[in-house]
């Protein structure tokens, strides 16, 4: 038997992060005889390890692509201009032979793959591309081999198979005899559900969610997963769901309800300006009716603990958005006190109608500051500040916005 003569840069991939990497391959991976082979091979031809492992990786995301179904790969591949994936048993088969660079573009739409992986995982088979085609002027390095070795571990062979969240899952949770909230596995499973999945469940969820036919209890639990599921959604997705439910609505006002389902959906800005300024000139209208004397302060806290619920300030289209922070301006800062039953305070101002504004200020700072600072030379404004005490609330206003 020949001696085994060892890689030149054996000494440097021993002491590297390679072999703590190799433990990190799943149990299943651990066991077949290609990942015992990359590691015989490590010491003396790296580029042939290097080789191998890419193979495994993208084995692995064969396999993946088929557990999460050919359904969803068949729906994916038409949508996004990939080779064609039949639906039943030749399903399989398609994904078979699609070539290495295709399935890698693949698992990245089916979301198997996050954005900078896919763009790893692309460059890595770059790399073994060379390895392979110009073994005379290219070996791999050090440098190939961690690059290679992290991306595949990382991004594939430690992670398990993801099986797609469906929307009949989704269905059950909705429909529970109680109030419901998002277990971590079903948002990790979202999170991962390629585009044309999320839209499915949010198109049903926005359906339950502004259904007059359906019972409270499920609007509720439609609403409030809308809300867990929101920051998980892609862009994309927003675009799309936001095009479908402008479709439905048409060109009439928006209601309460499909404000604050937009807003939990994170689809309100993509809605139509003029839409979005008649709705909010509505609801500065029921503001103006109510007043913002410090008589009517058993009003204040039920109509302005709506905006949150419509996006706050930051939603409000900017000419409407200037007389909204008026009146809300106007209500905090009150006028002066000091007669009657309140002689002994400087300033009658709305109680309840105080810790939401400063919220709603405080939380779209940036956006309003101009409106605010521009309120200085309203008459209204400096009307009331010519009271010391009234003009101490208003600057504490502008302190919090400025801050």
């Amino acid at each position: 038997m020949g001696e085994v003569v060892l890689h030149p840069a054996n000494d440097l991939i021993s002491n590297s992060e390679v072999p703590a990497l190799m433990g990190q391959i799943r149990p299943q991976w651990q066991s077949k005889g290609l990942i015992e082979r990359v590691r015989r091979l490590l010491s003396v031809d790296p580029s042939s390890a290097c080789q191998r492992l890419l193979n495994a990786a993208i084995q692995d995301l064969r396999e993946k692509v088929q557990i999460a179904g050919i359904d969803i790969a068949s729906e994916v591949a038409a949508a996004h201009k990939l080779p064609p994936i039949n639906r039943g048993d030749r399903g399989a088969e398609d994904i078979e032979n699609y070539s290495t660079a295709k399935l890698i573009d693949l698992s990245y739409r089916m979301g198997l793959l996050s954005r900078p992986e896919w763009r790893r995982m692309t460059r890595a088979y770059d790399i073994r591309r060379d390895l392979e085609h110009e073994d005379a002027e290219y070996e791999a390095g050090l440098e190939d081999c961690i690059y290679i070795f992290k991306t595949c571990v990382d991004a594939v062979l430690s992670r398990d198979p993801i099986t797609l969240i469906k929307v009949s899952e989704v269905k059950q949770i909705v429909q529970a005899a109680g109030p419901v909230a998002a277990d971590p596995d079903l948002l990790t499973d979202y999170e991962h559900a390629p585009d044309t999945r999320q839209l499915e469940i949010l198109k049903f969820l926005l359906s339950m969610a502004l259904s007059d036919s359906e019972p409270e209890l499920i609007r509720g639990n439609s609403y409030a997963l809308i809300q867990e599921v929101t920051p998980y959604t892609r862009d994309a997705v927003r675009v799309d769901l936001a095009k479908y439910q402008m479709d439905k609505v048409g060109r009439v006002q928006l209601t309460g309800l499909q404000v604050r389902v937009a807003h939990a959906a994170g689809i309100l800005p993509y809605f139509r300006k003029a839409q979005r300024t008649a709705f909010f000139s509505s609801q500065l209208e029921a503001l103006e009716k109510i007043g913002h004397n410090w008589k009517a302060n058993a009003s204040h806290g039920p109509a302005l603990r709506l905006f949150p619920e419509f996006g706050g300030l930051a939603a409000v289209p900017a000419d409407v958005r200037v007389q909204i922070v008026r009146w809300m301006t106007l209500c905090y800062i009150g006028e002066a006190g000091g007669y009657g039953m309140g002689r002994n305070r400087r300033v009658f101002y709305s109680n309840s109608a105080e810790p939401l504004i400063e919220q709603m200020f405080k939380e779209d700072r940036e956006i309003i500051r101009d409106d605010l600072s521009g309120l200085q030379k309203d008459r209204g404004v400096k009307r009331a500040c010519a009271d010391e005490y009234v003009a101490r609330r208003f600057q504490e206003l502008l302190d919090l916005v400025d801050a």
